[in-house]
């Protein structure tokens, strides 16, 4: 006895597709900009936009696969999709981080002059439009890792040109060319914990984890509260995708007529929708099953020979 709810990925394939074109010419005048003026610090930033485009071209990708409808061979759907696109931005902007602090070390040996200026235009109309793109996907961010990813990458970007503006001004008056590579390190730094962050997150929705925001506890002592239930063991709570969680458990209760066993199950299931889990699938029973514990070991099954050939696939 079964119930399933679905939640579906907000659309915000256009403004992926549209922050995208607008990062590109944004990489495009710091990479130019970065070279004509030897500043490492825009060098380091159009790195970071580099990233920007990689990430904002995964996650459109990934929008538009998540849209995808469930199939026979993706029975859940491609909700999973954004959330390898996330772990590959993590690690691609933790790559940019290192090639970041080692060019800034060898820099920091020998500091270069730097065209204060050129480097300031740059990094103001790279600010104006990291901030644009930020601000168009602010909301869609906060239900979906996949967009998070992009928004982090363009937010940490706007955050590394307000760095290289400081640090334009600080060289035009004081011809301090230091300043550029310690504005370039902080740059890394602020990109390197976004990365983690996300990658975090993603490998937690990967390995099945329970829901960080989920006390499993606490839920386990709710559902026992609920009446008609005298137990629920065998649980099993994951996040399809971090904004989908998804649960599976026995639930024990009286010997009791079929329409009877349902209302307990619709109580149960307003329980579990406080802990935002609305995709659940509860198997309802009479009797203690050998499965009693509340958290159930897996096992492999040996498969038996029996002289038949197996179906193709």
């Amino acid at each position: 006895m079964s119930d399933h709810a679905h939640s579906h990925t907000l659309p915000v394939g256009s403004k992926l597709k549209y922050g995208l074109l607008l990062t590109i010419a944004i990489l495009v005048a710091e990479l130019i900009g970065g070279l004509v003026s030897n500043s490492l610090a825009l060098l380091s930033d159009a790195g970071h936009v580099f990233a920007d485009v990689i990430a904002l071209s995964l996650s459109w990708w990934a929008v538009r696969q998540a849209e995808r409808p469930a199939s026979r061979r993706m029975t859940f759907g491609y909700h999973r999709v954004g959330v390898l696109v996330a772990v590959v931005n993590a690690v691609s902007i933790l790559i940019i981080a290192l090639i970041i602090f080692y060019e800034a070390y060898h820099r920091f040996l020998e500091p270069q002059e730097v065209n204060s200026l050129l480097m300031l235009g740059v990094a103001a109309i790279g600010l104006a439009v990291n901030l644009f793109v930020a601000n168009w996907l602010r909301k869609e961010q906060r239900n979906n890792i996949n967009v998070r990813s992009a928004f982090w990458h363009v937010l940490g970007d706007a955050l590394a040109s307000v760095g290289v503006i400081v640090g334009g001004i600080i060289i035009y008056f004081t011809d301090l060319f230091v300043v550029d590579v310690i504005i370039s390190v902080f740059i890394g730094l602020i990109i390197l914990l976004a990365a983690w962050r996300i990658f975090k997150e993603g490998l937690q929705v990967l390995l099945e984890a329970a829901p960080s925001q989920v006390d499993v506890h606490k839920m386990i002592d709710a559902l026992k509260k609920v009446s008609g239930v005298k137990g629920v063991h065998d649980i099993h709570v994951w996040s399809i995708s971090p904004e989908i969680h998804a649960m599976s458990t026995h639930v024990l209760i009286d010997n009791c007529s079929t329409s009877q066993a349902t209302v307990i199950r619709q109580r149960v299931e307003e329980v579990l929708k406080r802990y935002n889990i609305e995709h659940t699938t509860l198997q309802m029973e009479c009797e203690l099953c050998s499965k009693d514990d509340i958290f159930c070991k897996l096992t492999t099954i040996p498969e038996k020979d029996t002289g038949e050939t197996p179906p193709p696939r």
